[in-house]
C-alpha cells in the first residue's frame, strides 16, 4: 500500500490549488486551512484513493490528482509567467486564454464506466481504437523507470472495450477528486476510491458560453453544459495533436501541477520534460494509496 499523508500532499501534489486538500475537508464540511490538515494528521483517520499511472514507451508518472491537455493545462502552466500576481494569475489568465481561444487536433480513447457506454463512439476491440503495439514502438527513447520500482497495473488493452472521441478540443481533462484547487470543483461526482477517472472534455463552445462555464466551476454546475462531455473512465488513450489554424505549434500536457510533454512551438518548449509530445495511456489503480483524512 502506497502511503500519501495529506500534509505531503498539501505542499506537493498541486501546491498552488490544494485540490486534494480542500477534496479531503470538503467530504466532512470542514473548510480548508493549514489547521484542519494537521489535525486529520493528528487524529489518524485513513482513506483510501486511486493512482493513475500514465505511460509512455518504459516512462511512467504516477498521478493523484488530475491530468490536463488543452486550455486547463495552458491557463496552469502558461500563467507561472504571473506568479507574482498570486493564485489570481490563473482567473487573469484563463480570462486572455479564452478571448484568445486555441483549438487542439487529436483524439482520446476511453473504457467507460458502467453505465456511460453511450459515450464516444465504437472502436475496433481487438486493438483498443489504435494499435497500441504501433502507437508506443518509437517512444522507447524516453526516461527509463527501474525495473524494480512499481510498474503500475496490469491492463490487457485490447480485452477492454473501448470507444473514441474525435478533436478538435478545446479541453481534455481527467480527474481523480472533486476539486482541482480550493476554488474550482471541476469533478463535482469523482471518488477517492471509486476506481474511475473522471473525464471532462469540451469540443466547440462559443467564447461566452466558455466564460460562463469557467464562472460555474467554483460549485461544479459547468458539467451540466450542453458543451461539455462529463463521463467516469477505467483506462485513456491520449493522443495529443497541433493547433488548429497554427499546425507548427503543439499543446502541453500537465499532471499534478507538473508538466509531462510540450508539443513544438508550446510555452517554455525548449525545456526537456519527462515525456515526449505524443500519444500516452493512462490506468488506474484502485485504492493503491492511503489518506490521512479529517473523519
Amino acid at each position: 500500500m502506497l502511503w500519501l499523508p495529506c500534509f505531503l500532499l498539501y505542499f506537493f501534489s498541486d501546491g498552488t490549488g490544494n485540490g486534494m486538500v480542500k477534496s479531503l475537508l470538503d467530504s466532512v464540511d470542514e473548510c480548508c486551512s493549514v489547521s484542519n490538515a494537521v489535525l486529520a494528521i493528528v487524529r489518524g483517520h485513513k482513506r483510501a484513493l486511486d493512482v493513475a499511472t500514465v505511460l509512455q514507451g518504459e516512462t511512467r508518472f504516477f498521478s493523484v490528482l488530475m491530468l490536463a491537455w488543452g486550455l486547463i493545462a495552458d491557463i496552469d502552466i502558461e500563467s507561472e509567467k504571473y506568479r507574482w500576481m498570486g493564485s489570481s494569475r490563473l482567473d487573469f489568465y484563463g480570462l486572455m486564454r479564452v478571448f484568445n481561444l486555441r483549438k487542439y487536433n487529436g483524439r482520446v480513447s476511453f473504457v467507460p464506466a458502467p453505465g456511460f457506454e453511450a459515450y464516444g463512439n465504437p472502436c475496433d476491440q481487438k486493438v483498443g481504437c489504435t494499435n497500441i503495439d504501433i502507437l508506443f514502438r518509437d517512444q522507447q527513447d524516453t526516461v527509463k523507470v527501474q525495473e524494480h520500482g512499481y510498474q503500475g497495473p496490469v491492463v490487457l488493452m485490447e480485452e477492454l472495450k473501448w470507444r473514441t472521441v474525435e478533436g478538435p478540443f478545446v479541453s481534455v481533462w481527467l480527474h481523480n477528486v472533486p476539486w482541482g484547487s480550493e476554488d474550482t470543483m471541476a469533478a463535482p461526482d469523482a471518488q477517492f476510491s471509486d476506481g474511475y477517472l473522471d473525464l471532462i472534455v469540451i469540443k466547440d463552445c462559443p467564447k461566452t458560453s466558455l466564460l460562463m462555464l469557467i464562472t460555474k466551476l467554483n460549485d461544479g454546475t459547468h458539467v451540466r453544459s450542453p458543451y461539455v462531455m462529463y463521463l467516469k473512465v477505467k483506462a485513456f488513450i491520449l493522443e495529443p495533436g497541433h493547433r488548429v489554424g497554427d499546425p507548427s505549434k503543439g499543446g502541453i500536457i500537465d499532471s499534478d501541477g507538473e508538466v509531462l510533454a510540450r508539443g513544438e512551438g508550446a510555452y517554455k518548449c525548449e525545456v526537456k520534460d519527462l515525456m515526449t509530445y505524443g500519444p500516452m495511456k493512462i490506468t488506474v489503480d484502485q485504492g493503491l494509496a492511503t489518506l490521512f483524512c479529517p473523519r
